[in-house]
Formats: C-alpha cells, sequence, structure tokens
C-alpha cells in the first residue's frame, strides 16, 4: 500500500470547512511549486514522496501530514509558512462533531462524564478505542477507523491544558473487566486509568454491579461547566439525548450525576478496585 492510499488522510466530502481547507492548501503548494519551476514529479522525488500522492494533495483530495508539509518547506524555501499550516490541517482530520465537541472541552472548566456501557472516550488508550470501532456492525472503513480513533485521541490534550479543568469520571464496573482487544489491551487500559486516576485535577469514581438501581441506566450523562457560570449538559435518557443550557434542564441533570457520583465507590477505593482488578488479569 503506497501512502496515497493509506487509511485516515481522505478528506470528508460531507465536512464543507475540511474540505475547503484542504483545496486552498492544496492549491498554495502548487502554485509554490510552479513558481519554484518544479514539475511535479521532480518535487515528489525532492521531498521523498510518490508523484501520485503530490497530484492528490494539490488537487484537495488527500490531506497532508506533518512530515509532507515540513519537507515540502524546505523544498520550496517557504521559510515555515507551509508548515504553519499544519495547525488548521491537523482539524481536518477529526470529524466535525469531535472538532465541535472538543471546543467545548477546550473551553470548560469543570466536566462530569458517566458511562453506562463502556470506558469513556476520553480514557480510551489507542488500542482499546480501535478494538471498539473496529467491533461495530456494520463495520467502518479502515480509513474512518484510523480517522474516529486519531479524533479521540486528540481529545486526551484536554489532561494536559492548562489551566487544567477539574475533570470527574465515573465508570461502571462491567466495562473495566471486559478485556476489549486481548488481555494485553485490556491491561493497558487499566493501567492507563490509573495513571489518569491519579492526576491531581481528575477523581475517578467506579459504580459497583452489585450498586442499587441508579439514574444513569439509561445511558450516558455529560456535564461541561464554563469559567462565565455557564453550562451545558446532556443525558441519553433525558431531553431527546440532545444538548441542553436550559437551567431547569441542567438542575434535573445535576441531580441524576451526583446521586450517582453517590453510590459510587469514593476515589481512593476506585483506584484500588482497578488495582485489585489489574492484579487478577
Amino acid at each position: 500500500m503506497t501512502e496515497a492510499d493509506e487509511p485516515g488522510w481522505e478528506v470528508d466530502p460531507d465536512d464543507e470547512w475540511g474540505v475547503a481547507v484542504i483545496a486552498t492548501v492544496g492549491r498554495q503548494l502548487k502554485l509554490r511549486r510552479e513558481a519554484a519551476g518544479l514539475r511535479a514529479s521532480e518535487f515528489a522525488k525532492a521531498v521523498g514522496y510518490g508523484e501520485d500522492l503530490v497530484y492528490k494533495i494539490e488537487s484537495g483530495k488527500r490531506i497532508p501530514r506533518q512530515e509532507y508539509l515540513i519537507k515540502a518547506d524546505e523544498v520550496l524555501k517557504a521559510g515555515g509558512l507551509i508548515v504553519a499550516i499544519w495547525e488548521d490541517v491537523k482539524q481536518v482530520r477529526y470529524p466535525r462533531k469531535v472538532r465541535e465537541l472538543g471546543k467545548l472541552e477546550a473551553q470548560a472548566a469543570e466536566i462530569g462524564l458517566y458511562v453506562c456501557n463502556s470506558i469513556s472516550g476520553l480514557l480510551q488508550t489507542p488500542e482499546h478505542a480501535r478494538a471498539l470501532i473496529e467491533a461495530a456492525q456494520p463495520p467502518y472503513s479502515p480509513d474512518d477507523v484510523e480517522r474516529m480513533v486519531a479524533a479521540r485521541m486528540a481529545r486526551r490534550a484536554i489532561f494536559e491544558r492548562d489551566p487544567a479543568p477539574s475533570l470527574h469520571f465515573v465508570l461502571e464496573e462491567a466495562p473495566l473487566r471486559r478485556p476489549v482487544g486481548g488481555t494485553m489491551v485490556w491491561r493497558q487500559q487499566l493501567e492507563h486509568l490509573l495513571k489518569v486516576g491519579r492526576l491531581w485535577h481528575v477523581r475517578l469514581q467506579v459504580m459497583p454491579t452489585h450498586a442499587d438501581a441508579q439514574p444513569g441506566v439509561d445511558g450516558r450523562i455529560e456535564l461541561l461547566k464554563f469559567p462565565d457560570g455557564t453550562a451545558v449538559g446532556r443525558a441519553d435518557g433525558l431531553f431527546n439525548g440532545r444538548p441542553t443550557s436550559d437551567l431547569k434542564q441542567l438542575r434535573i441533570l445535576e441531580l441524576q450525576y451526583g446521586t450517582i457520583r453517590a453510590q459510587a465507590l469514593s476515589p481512593r477505593e476506585s483506584l484500588a478496585f482497578i488495582e485489585n482488578l489489574l492484579g487478577e488479569t
């Protein structure tokens, strides 16, 4: 498989912003190449990539890698102007919905999340995420799998944000016991949870399977609070699953999430639980 055919770098035709960005980047690269007096074949040889890939990028059909832009900048003597394009280009790799969610998460001062049937995407390792996505039916294409994994991993930048947001997660016991991707991937996922759960701005709790009924059995609950005092929330079982900023509806979500947290193990007990589970694998 050539790099021009590798998965995860095709432009989503339904993403108007993404299509426009990559088309503009392609035109700029072509204009710079032609201004330098280089044919596509000569330029391809100079940057160390195939001529087919050069044509696809310049026609807006392919998302260029950062390494490609670095080499193009050197060959065309652009003084860093081509390299700077990467800040926009890298966003196109991620589905539009993920970009929108990422923007909200990047602005939030506090995030609370409960997921019923799986481990939160923010807490997943790449291998765990890939195994879950590849298990979907009907199956996603290899291109879509890689795009979705990359998008999910990009959201993890929130853990390194400065100033750091307050992050709280409640996980069900059952997904923690499910060896998604095999024993090695499962162990790596549990180890990652321990690492994240020990961060100073993260609170991680486990809901044991023997706990009483609680308001989260219908699915996930999300709450995002912002520095200006506003908030956005959603729950699978309420308000048609749509995000809401209505104060009355937010109070209901906060009540439900608070009830879930109260029934779950404490953060210290939860980390000990995961450590014990890891010892059993």
